[in-house]
This record gives C-alpha cells, structure tokens and sequence, in this order.
C-alpha cells in the first residue's frame, strides 16, 4: 500500500462525560493502570500507518494538566470545543497549518473508545485508500432496531435486513482539506454533524464501512469500564496491545 499521503490522527477529548456522572470525565477514567484517554491515544500512537497525533483537549482540563500523556507521535494539544465538531476541527486547522496536506489523510477517534485494535486502524487505513474519499469503523446491527417513543412505547420497527444498518464507531478517515472544508461549511450553517462522516456526506462525499471488531466499545456507562478492561486484556494475552499495560 502506498504511502504518498501521510496518515495523521486526532483524538477528540474535550467531552464532560455526563452521562456518566462521576467525579472526571469519562476519559480520565482508570482502566487497567492507565486513563481511557491514554489507551485511546496509544493506539494511534503505536500504530506505524500513523504519522503524527493531535489531541482535542477542552480549556482549563485540569485533569489534563495533572498528567499529560507523553509520547513521541503526539505531536500538540489542541483546543477542544463545546461539541465534537468543533474539537476535530481545531485540531484540523491545527494540523493543516503546520504539518499536514490537503490530500493527506486524517484519522478521527474518540477519547472514549479505549479498546481499537491495531489490526482494524491497519484495515481502515487500507479500505480508505482503496476507496479513495474515506473510510468508517462500523458494526453491522445484529438485532432488530426499533424506534421508541413517548413513555417508552414503540413505534415502529426497522429491519435490519441485507446488512442496510450499521452502528458506527472510530476512527473515522478522510482526506484531511476536504474534512476541514465540510465541517467549517456546517456549523457556518448552524448545522451540528454527530460525526466526520455526516459532514462528508452533506457534501456527497460517502464513506466505505469498514466492520470492525465488536471489542472497539464506547465508555458511555460505568458497567462499560468493566467490559473494556475484559477486552483489553484479551488482546494483551494475544500479543496485540503489549505497550497498554505500562
């Protein structure tokens, strides 16, 4: 696979967590000796299809500024923004400004999803350049998803036949001009895109799902620490994730 474009890495960490309701942000979280953060950071960092890493940190992030990660790929701190579209883009602006081209190629993740496997940030990288616009970890959904209303009544049932639903995840990669173009247009339009590629797609620019490992889990509830710490030692068993443990 060629490597003519550089391949760059953000991790957006400036959310509050608040769903989790705890004392820190979800990302600051302990998990097996180490932060959530830094797991989600070191897996970008290790990975040698990625050249150089930014972090999205929110102003005055204490619990940042307690520890700081350290690393050789970790290339600046970033402002992070009320929303997530706001922190990727910074950091964009960030990287275009003194690292990164146009056409290379930027990695989205979030701070919060600590248990990516080097083999599918590999495999994302491949299907990306393959495709030519961009990629998405993705999980195609096993059960029938239903739409829920008003006091928890449903109404109506989607079928997830023929693989036409999938629950998207991180990393999520573009090229990184045309992903600081579409999202500086959405939110100059007011409009908040929940991730990279609903910004891409307002600009007609469709992503190829790329199925990822199911492990590849978002911290969003206390019980999901408990998960990932399984999963995370599953792959340390396996020789995938030797430097995680510290």
């Amino acid at each position: 696979m060629s490597k003519a474009q550089k391949i760059w890495g953000i991790v957006a960490a400036a959310g509050v967590g608040a769903r989790m309701a705890g004392d820190c942000p979800k990302q600051y979280l302990l998990l097996r000796r180490r932060r959530v953060l830094d797991h989600a950071l070191l897996a970008l960092c290790e990975s040698a299809a990625v050249d150089g890493v930014i972090a999205g940190i929110r102003d005055g992030d204490r619990w940042w500024r307690a520890q700081p990660f350290a690393h050789p790929k970790l290339l600046a701190v970033s402002r992070g923004g009320d929303q997530r579209a706001h922190t990727v883009l910074n950091a964009l602006r960030r990287l275009l400004g003194a690292h990164a081209a146009a056409d290379d190629w930027v990695m989205v993740h979030d701070a919060a999803r600590p248990c990516v496997s080097a083999r599918d940030i590999e495999r994302l990288a491949a299907a990306a350049r393959a495709h030519g616009h961009g990629a998405v970890l993705a999980l195609p959904l096993a059960d029938t998803l239903k739409q829920v209303g008003g006091g928890g009544l449903i109404e109506r049932t989607l079928s997830h036949a023929n693989g036409a639903y999938w629950r998207a995840a991180t990393p999520q990669m573009f090229r990184c001009g045309p992903l600081e173009e579409a999202l500086r247009e959405c939110l100059a339009r007011g409009i908040v895109p929940s991730d990279e590629s609903a910004a891409m797609e307002r600009r007609g620019v469709h992503a190829v799902a790329v199925a990822g490992h199911p492990a590849n889990i978002k911290i969003t509830l206390a019980a999901d620490l408990e998960l990932a710490a399984q999963y995370l030692a599953g792959q340390m068993q396996g020789g995938r994730q030797s430097k995680r443990e510290g």
